[in-house]
């Protein structure tokens, strides 16, 4: 296999250097309400997909930002997936929370990710069948297996309402855990869980280039990845539960709602 794995952290890495450089310096727009756009989101965009064309000109991007002038391949069979600033509102308010996140797919696998925090410098990868890795070194899942020994990593979407299933989620699950934790970045959150810090997360409002690098994490690093109602694929739906162990995973399953949560 080509050195897919060094390109994708190159790429988180070059991405995250982009966001220290424009911390405090960009201008807002919000894309809708409450949820923001800046400079630096295009920037560290344009850096990372230069970088793994520039390596791999066969092969296609998928970002969160759109932009006219980035190449389309719509036939290519490898598409990189990138999310250049996964915790945007962190970022405009200085909340030193904030991540890159890169990763590769094939079909319907993902081959390779990378999550950069370029704060803390924690730089997490994995590489399907490789395992899971935080700045080089090893890491693993915890083995909680029971909701109230749990601490959990959670998120919302932009313009939360009583109905958002996130929120009815959050509510079942607030009286069972240990504790809840808001990051303000989905990538962020499945890589704790990956590293062993967060025993679990899910969101019904993330997008791929949200999860891609974080759901092969997760995986890699021992853990369950589904949808919250355990069926069909969680990429392309945005909807996913990371647990670290399968018994977690099976308890959680009924607090977080699935088919029932998305329909009442």
């Amino acid at each position: 296999m080509p050195d897919y794995k060094s390109v994708c952290e190159k790429a988180a890495r070059a991405g995250g250097a982009v966001l220290l450089e424009k911390l405090g310096k960009v201008e807002i727009r919000e894309k809708a309400p409450a949820d923001l756009v800046t400079e630096a989101d295009l920037a560290s965009q344009r850096c990372i997909s230069q970088i793994v064309l520039n390596a791999f000109p066969d092969h296609d991007v998928l970002g969160e930002e759109e932009m006219p002038d980035s190449p389309k391949i719509t036939s290519a069979e490898y598409r990189w997936v990138i999310d250049p600033l996964d915790g945007t509102t962190n970022f405009v308010h200085k909340v030193p929370h904030f991540s890159v996140s890169v990763a590769l797919q094939h079909g319907p696998r993902i081959l390779v990710g990378a999550v950069f925090n370029p704060i803390s410098k924690e730089c997490y990868t994995a590489e399907a069948g490789g395992g899971a890795f935080l700045n080089g070194r090893p890491i693993c899942t915890s083995r909680v297996k029971k909701v109230n020994e749990s601490l959990c990593g959670i998120g919302f979407p932009p313009g939360v309402r009583g109905d958002t299933p996130d929120l009815k989620a959050f509510l079942r699950v607030l009286p069972e855990c240990q504790a809840l934790r808001r990051t303000g970045s989905a990538a962020l959150n499945l890589c704790y869980v990956a590293a062993g810090r967060f025993d679990a997360c899910w969101s019904f409002a993330t997008k791929i280039w949200d999860m891609a690098a974080g759901t092969l994490l997760v995986s890699e690093a021992g853990g369950v990845v589904t949808p919250p109602d355990d069926a069909g694929e969680c990429l392309e739906s945005g909807h996913f539960i990371a647990c670290s162990t399968p018994e977690l995973h099976e308890s959680l399953m009924p607090l977080i709602g699935g088919k029932n949560n998305v329909a009442g």
